[in-house]
């Protein structure tokens, strides 16, 4: 952990917060923070700043927190994902808070297994502990939002304007002749939603549907890649061709 996340709830009135467990044993054995040194801290959604060790026990640690840094900005990059394996959600869920993302929108596609839906993955007490291992990794406070479309029609056509009002919308063809960087050189300060398809890529009628709601193809060059890795790899590269519009 580079940064220790902490729910408001956890937080005394005075700032003072007692762990045990993981984050306690990372504190002494990782860390190595001893009374008197200082630790990163943040609250979920929340500030961030540091913490003076207190106590350093066993299974008990005591710290004080001062929240001197505001919230991070929510990052204009969302994600629209057509549900991988479950094992390979799991692995990424992690890597999304890590990289940097608002949305995280999950939807079926015709290439998407049915069962992949009832798998614990998606649910909040699974996911949640993993984005928050993310955003520590990162030294983030900005959970992204989250939401489970079992329909892609119905996302696409009656309730992708809901969650993605306005913005620049892009959909990850390895058949593309546009890059992200192209795309988005002159989109300065607009949100931006990329659409990432399963294993096998999105089917003609998933690729026109997304196109006729206003979904650019753009592309990496013409290797095809596992549904991780590619998401990885474009919300990197829009992630940095924002940072570099701005």
């Amino acid at each position: 952990m580079n940064l220790i996340l902490f729910e408001r709830e956890e937080i005394g009135a005075d700032g003072e917060v007692r762990m045990s467990g993981g984050r306690a044993k990372h504190v002494r054995e990782v860390l190595g923070a001893r009374p008197g040194e200082h630790i990163r801290v943040g609250v979920v959604n929340g500030p961030k700043g540091t913490a003076c060790v207190e106590r350093s026990d066993p299974g008990d640690v005591r710290i004080h927190c001062e929240f001197t840094e505001p919230a991070p900005e929510i990052p204009l990059l969302d994600l629209l994902l057509a549900l991988p394996r479950p094992k390979v959600m799991r692995r990424l869920w992690a890597q999304l808070a890590a990289i940097g993302v608002g949305r995280i929108i999950i939807t079926k596609a015709w290439k998407v297994e049915r069962n992949y839906f009832d798998t614990h993955v998606l649910d909040p007490a699974t996911y949640r502990p993993l984005l928050i291992e993310g955003l520590e990794q990162a030294q983030d406070t900005r959970l992204p939002e989250v939401s489970i479309h079992r329909q892609f029609k119905v996302l696409v056509e009656d309730k992708l304007d809901g969650h993605f009002p306005e913005g620049v919308r892009l959909m990850a063809d390895p058949a593309a002749a546009g890059s992200v960087r192209a795309v988005l050189s002159s989109r300065r300060g607009q949100r931006v939603l990329l659409a990432v398809g399963p294993e096998g890529g999105w089917i003609d009628y998933e690729k026109e549907l997304l196109g006729r709601h206003g979904f650019i193809p753009v592309s990496m060059g013409p290797r095809t890649l596992r549904t991780d890795t590619a998401c990885i790899a474009m919300l990197a590269l829009g992630n940095e061709a924002l940072r570099r519009s701005t």
